[in-house]
Order: structure tokens, then sequence, then C-alpha cells
């Protein structure tokens, strides 16, 4: 299973396919969807064909695990779109009619039509540039450090990730009452609640995991109160037994 299209995901797959026996690669191939998201982007003049080999040319990665998928073994190549089951896991985001939109305002990509995707409803906007993520880097560094404590919330809704991000595959997996798991990739807040939608949608209940993962590295922009009030329940009082366990993939601060 491929969250989504970051390199920093993508590229450990290959020593995956090449050294192991692998019968089905999930992942979204995002040039596969360009007739699709073209109505998404600024320049019309596109057509599906170049749309597609614009989109490609700028995904190597991914486009090695294809051919990878295609080889000798013939892995089965499936798209984790919402709905699909995979074993004991049921994919809640992102949705197939969403993907194209999303794939419009992903870094890589052609510049985005911005009033078409806010007419779709789903305006995130492109990553910032180079020297805009540095001025960032540095107001961040500048920052003073403060302490988070049990009733001290500091994380604040409205927090924004990359179109990218967003298009991350969550998947809720359920093992039996009180042994049920969500991961969630590096999707953001808006991926998360369409997320939560698609569990009550399809009758999954949230607030009762076991195990559930951090989104994208702990970043504060990807989650809210709001939003971990929905998934995870609220905040319990300090000396409550613990009821679950998450798991967050980040650097040592440094």
């Amino acid at each position: 299973m491929l969250t989504h299209a970051d390199a920093d995901h993508a590229s450990g797959l290959r020593v995956v396919l090449a050294e192991l026996p692998v019968v089905n690669l999930w992942m979204h191939v995002p040039w596969t969807v360009a007739a699709a998201a073209r109505p998404y982007f600024s320049d019309k003049r596109w057509t599906a064909e170049e749309l597609q080999a614009t989109i490609r040319k700028e995904y190597d990665v991914l486009s090695e695990l294809v051919q990878l998928s295609a080889g000798a073994r013939q892995i089965v190549l499936q798209s984790p779109f919402a709905g699909a089951t995979i074993g004991p896991f049921r994919v809640l985001s992102p949705h197939e009619e969403v993907y194209p939109v999303l794939l419009a305002q992903f870094d890589r990509t052609p510049d985005p039509d911005q009033k078409a995707i806010e007419e779709a409803g789903w305006w995130i906007g492109k990553q910032p540039g180079i020297i805009a993520r540095m001025v960032e880097k540095a107001k961040a560094k500048a920052q003073t450090w403060v302490t988070e404590y049990w009733d001290k919330e500091l994380l604040r809704d409205g927090g924004i990730t990359s179109a990218s991000n967003e298009s991350s595959v969550v998947l809720y997996g359920d093992f039996g009452v009180g042994r049920r798991v969500l991961l969630t990739g590096d999707a953001g807040i808006r991926g998360l609640s369409y997320a939560a939608y698609a569990a009550e949608h399809l009758g999954l209940p949230l607030r009762d995991f076991m195990f559930v993962q951090i989104p994208h590295h702990g970043s504060r922009r990807n989650v809210g109160p709001t939003i971990l009030n929905r998934i995870v329940g609220p905040i319990q009082s300090q000396d409550s037994a613990a009821r679950f366990s998450a798991f967050v993939s980040a650097p040592q601060r440094r």
C-alpha cells in the first residue's frame, strides 16, 4: 500500500517490489486521471494525452513502481479509493471523484484553475515556493518553545497542508470491538473529515480505536480539536485510564 505520491513515502516501495513476493500493489497513479483532472487546470489548451505525459514525467518513482508491477511477476495494480476493502481494512479517503481535483493542486502538476476548484468545493492551494518555505522555516525557528500541558490545548482548527497530503489513503482496520485501528498517512483536516464522514456512512464506529497513527509525522497543521474530538473523542481527565495507543513517525527535535 502506498498512501500517496510523495517521494518520501513512495521510494522505499521499489526495494519491496524488487526483493519480496508481492501479489497486489495498492496505489494512486496520478497520470491515469489526467482526463478527469483537465477542467481543474488553468491552461485549457492541455489535451488529456499531454497532461498524462507531463504528470507522469514528474513522478518518476511512481512510474518505476508501475513498471516493476507490470514485470514478469504480473503484480496486480489496484486503486485505493474510498469504499475499497483491503483484507480487514476499509479505505475511507480519498474519494475517486475528489482525487482529480486534488491532483490539479499537487506541487508537481501544472497551475490549477482556482475558480473551478473552489466551485468543486476542494480548493486547498498549492505548496508555497522555495523562498516562501525558507521564510516559513525561519519564522518557525524564531518562535519560542511553548510547553503543552494536559489541560492547555495549543492545537487550533483551520490548519492547511498540501493537496498531495490530503490525497493520502486513510485506512480503517476492524479486528473486533476494542481492536480497531486508524492509519492516516499524511492526511490533513480535510481528508480526515471526509474519512470520518465515510466511516459514519459505512457504519464503522469512531472513538473506539486501540491504535491510531498520528498524521504527517505529528504536524500541527494536519489536526485540530474538532476533528480529533470527532475521531478519537473529547479530552479525558488526566487520571482517566488509557483507552488507546497513538504512533508517530518523527525525528528528534533539534
